[in-house]
């Protein structure tokens, strides 16, 4: 028989699994929910010097009451904070776990606590500032639960019910902080333990996209598409066990079975999608490059209009060909050069989702020396931005200058995503809209775009109506994220012309 023990995330205990347990249970598996000290009792549980050594003494606590008895095949599920006492006791208990799925959670490390996979900057700097008042290790200290409006701060809360969030917050109690402190402790004996990951792609990205980032040599995702990591995924916000019980218990007993995808990783029988030929056969175009810039020069002296392309990401800064020889940029720089355009290419230093502050100035101080070369016209520029390249948007519709004649973006992210931790950073194109006047915009929407990404560009549509801003929408309908390279049908050939037609226009007055 499969026995799941399930293990809760920050702030919450084994009420949680309600009616995924029921579901279960149905289905002929048995169900143990860990009660880990100081949260399964719900508010007013006893934090004491409770840490992450507490919790996974927890977790061993059920295992081994599991495995007294024969027959029972284990599988450990940890949500969010939980893998981290999962992955603990799993480490100690290698031989008697049959698998460990990660339900909307991060990746673990030796050595490393649990509070640097807490997605917002600001919630791992209160809880360092509470150790410290605590006394250096959290002993004995506690971070307060989230209240109503602030769960999202920790992640989606897509599909949750007025009444979900109500007694989540109503049950919600303080994290102990010695708990997210602790560093991990792992010998490795866990890496012999077949994993699964079930990806809530409301809060996160999902199995393509995780894709485009292994091809695109993110270490970390490459390491779990060598190791053969199994995936699934949930259309939903960070808490599937409230807002997709049933769903999510169906994903539970298909990762138990060992279903799901796996990562291609990079290799000569894998061309990753970013590196395959661009959907329309362009003529190639001279080129020039200064430092981190590639200009592609159409005919005459000059001078002419601009289209500066702006990459997306994170990129790993090992990645090779850098971005502005993909041929997505190239292709479009070549695309609008023959239109009689300056098309610009570049590499900017967006290695991490931290990082946009120097990866907008990167692009800044390229678009300025694009301005100042005699063959460009610097009152006519255009700046087209590509996926995660998306928040970098802010910075230029936020009193946009006079020579800015369009900002463009193609399957772009155009709010912080929820796991990003983000979300009072200036890179938020959704709030910019309030400044950018009557600046043009044109959007490339692909129809199969990621939930995540979707939802921001719906938020983006809203808030431009609302303000009344001047967006030209063209639609991929059967396009995904990435869709010149991924899907060169007529249909997407026709786009991109009338994307490519629309921001000239602009530029020709």
């Amino acid at each position: 028989m499969t026995v799941f023990i399930l293990v809760a995330g920050a702030f919450t205990g084994p009420y949680v699994w309600r009616d995924t347990a029921a579901r279960l249970t149905a289905e002929g598996a048995e169900v143990r929910t860990v009660a880990l000290t100081g949260l399964g009792g719900g508010p007013g549980g006893p934090a004491g010097a409770v840490d992450l050594e507490t919790h996974i003494a927890d977790v061993l606590a059920v295992i081994d009451s599991v495995a007294a008895e024969p027959g029972r095949e284990i599988v450990l599920v940890g949500h969010d904070y939980g893998i981290h006492p999962v992955y603990g006791a799993a480490d100690r208990r290698a031989g008697v776990i049959a698998r460990i799925v990660h339900l909307d959670a991060g990746m673990v490390q030796d050595g490393v606590p649990a509070l640097a996979a807490v997605p917002d900057r600001l919630l791992r700097e209160e809880a360092a500032e509470l150790a410290v008042v605590s006394g250096g290790g959290g002993a004995g200290g506690e971070l307060p639960p989230p209240t109503r409006e602030a769960w999202s701060r920790w992640g989606s809360t897509a599909d949750l019910t007025e009444a979900a969030l109500e007694g989540l917050t109503a049950l919600a109690a303080p994290q102990p902080l010695g708990t997210l402190l602790q560093p991990l402790r792992l010998t490795g004996a866990v890496a012999a333990v077949p994993v699964t990951g079930v990806l809530c792609t409301g809060n996160g990205p999902g199995v393509e996209m995780l894709q485009i980032m292994v091809d695109v040599g993110d270490p970390a995702l490459r390491a779990l598409a060598d190791a053969g990591v199994a995936f699934l995924e949930l259309p939903t916000g960070h808490w599937p066990m409230l807002s997709r019980p049933t769903e999510l218990a169906k994903a539970l007993t298909e990762a138990a079975s060992g279903g799901g995808r796996r990562l291609t990783p990079p290799g000569a029988a894998h061309r990753p999608a970013h590196l395959r030929p661009f959907l329309l056969d362009v003529p190639e175009r001279p080129r020039e490059r200064t430092g981190n810039t590639d200009l592609h020069l159409p005919d005459g002296p000059g001078p002419h209009p601009a289209v500066v392309f702006v990459h997306g990401g994170p990129v790993p800064a090992g990645a090779r060909p850098t971005p502005r020889d993909w041929p997505t940029l190239t292709g479009y720089a070549r695309l609008v050069a023959g239109e009689g355009a300056v098309g610009v290419t570049l590499d900017h230093r967006l290695h991490a989702v931290t990082e946009y502050g120097q990866a907008a100035a990167d692009v800044a101080r390229a678009v300025e020396r694009v301005r100042a070369d005699p063959r460009v016209d610097a009152d006519r520029v255009a700046l087209w931005f590509f996926s995660g390249g998306g928040p970098i948007m802010a910075d230029w519709l936020t009193q946009p200058p006079p020579w800015l004649r369009c900002v463009a973006a193609n399957y772009p992210i155009l709010a912080p995503l929820p796991s990003w931790g983000l979300a009072d950073s200036r890179f938020h194109p959704v709030r910019a809209l309030s400044d950018a006047g009557d600046l043009p915009l044109v959007l490339v929407r692909a129809g199969r775009e990621s939930a995540e990404i979707a939802a921001t560009v719906e938020e983006f549509v809203a808030e431009a109506a609302r303000r009344a801003v001047d967006v030209e929408i063209v639609d991929v309908p059967e396009g995904r994220h990435g869709f010149e390279t991924l899907d060169p049908t007529d249909a997407a050939r026709e786009a991109v012309r009338r994307a490519v037609a629309a921001v000239l226009a602009r530029l020709s007055g």
